[in-house]
Order: structure tokens, then C-alpha cells, then sequence
């Protein structure tokens, strides 16, 4: 990512790091489905014109991405 995860500096980021890794990656394939999923209801709304659902389901997909990727990071990405 281009970018310092907000989620690497909370307590319960880090402890999403210390999981197992195979705990990690069943995990974080969740939240990359979640991310997709989130996505895909964001623009039905926004083509329906429900602007504050489409602006949620784009907000649950940025954190399920934040997520995932403090989740591949591993213990090797903690800050």
C-alpha cells in the first residue's frame, strides 16, 4: 500500500498481526471478500441515487482493506 494503515498503530491491530498465520489468511480472505462485496453495493446505491448508503458501503470497504492488509503484514509489518 502507498500509504501508513491507520490500523497498525491500535492495539488491536497489532494483535491481528500476533494471530497464527494460518488464522491470518483465512481472515484476511474474508475481509478481501468483504471489500469486493462492499464495493459492488456501493455502486448499486450510488446508481440509485442513495448517496449515504453508497458513501457506507464504500466506508465498510476501506476498513475491511485496511484489514486484510494489516492481516498479510504479519508480525514483520508492526510499527
Amino acid at each position: 500500500m502507498g500509504y501508513i494503515n491507520p490500523l497498525l498503530k491500535l492495539p488491536a491491530g497489532k494483535a491481528l498481526q500476533a494471530l497464527p498465520a494460518a488464522d491470518r489468511q483465512r481472515i484476511e480472505a474474508v475481509m478481501r471478500d468483504l471489500r469486493n462485496q462492499a464495493n459492488e453495493e456501493a455502486d448499486k446505491a450510488w446508481a440509485r441515487r442513495k448517496g449515504p448508503m453508497a458513501a457506507y458501503w464504500r466506508a465498510v470497504a476501506t476498513y475491511a482493506r485496511h484489514v486484510a492488509h494489516v492481516l498479510s503484514c504479519g508480525t514483520k509489518g508492526a510499527v
